[in-house]
């Protein structure tokens, strides 16, 4: 069926346009010196982190089925082994800074996330010069489900939910600056990682 076959796409479209829903209400906050036209309460910013915390998960879910529907019917494309790797990047990396910005993740870590797919985005394009597309490969799906999955779960302290803070209890924050750390050093090996497995490429190109 057609629509089954760009479904994937779609999803990774909608996926992108949810990163900019999520930022237009991650950003609202009744604590900011900036002037707004719209003074808004503490309860009504709590309410709009939470959905934002809803629309944050719902878009990390089209990532799954985007690439399972793609691999199961047989439609993968040119447009989605590079839209869902920009995708995600987009998204990740939105999510990030805003809790860099709500001083929920350390913002050097965020700046070696960006570097490195930013390093990455360009070996892709270098590749693309030469005609091949770099799919994302196992290091590269595992990076994004580890930086998901802490942000699922630092989500859930931005919006303390059911109680959980990481910002005001120090073993707390000890863990979690572990599991960041972890996650950062990963990241930074699995971007090596891309560089070692196509370094005839970017050989090529030098």
């Amino acid at each position: 069926m057609k629509w089954m076959k760009n479904l994937p796409n779609q999803l990774t479209v909608s996926r992108i346009i949810m990163i900019f829903v999520f930022l237009a209400l991650a950003n609202v906050d009744a604590r900011s010196v900036k002037p707004n036209f719209i003074n808004f309460t503490e309860e009504t910013a709590h309410i709009c982190h939470v959905i934002a915390y809803i629309v944050a998960i719902v878009a990390g879910l089209t990532d799954l089925f985007d690439g399972y529907l793609a691999r199961k019917y047989h439609c993968e494309s040119d447009f989605g082994r590079l839209a869902d790797p920009l995708a995600d990047k987009i998204f990740i990396l939105a999510t990030y800074i805003m809790m860099a910005d709500y001083k929920i993740v350390p913002s050097w870590m965020v700046v070696v996330m960006i570097s490195r797919e930013f390093l990455v985005t360009g070996l892709r394009m270098i590749a693309l010069r030469e005609g091949k597309v770099i799919s994302a490969d196992m290091t590269g799906k595992l990076k994004t489900c580890l930086q998901m999955g802490v942000l699922l779960v630092g989500g859930a302290g931005w919006i303390r939910l059911f109680g959980f803070d990481l910002l005001h209890n120090k073993p707390v924050w000890a863990v979690w600056y572990s599991i960041m750390l972890v996650t950062t050093l990963f990241t930074i090996y699995s971007g090596i990682n891309y560089f070692v497995k196509n370094y005839k490429i970017l050989k090529s190109n030098l």
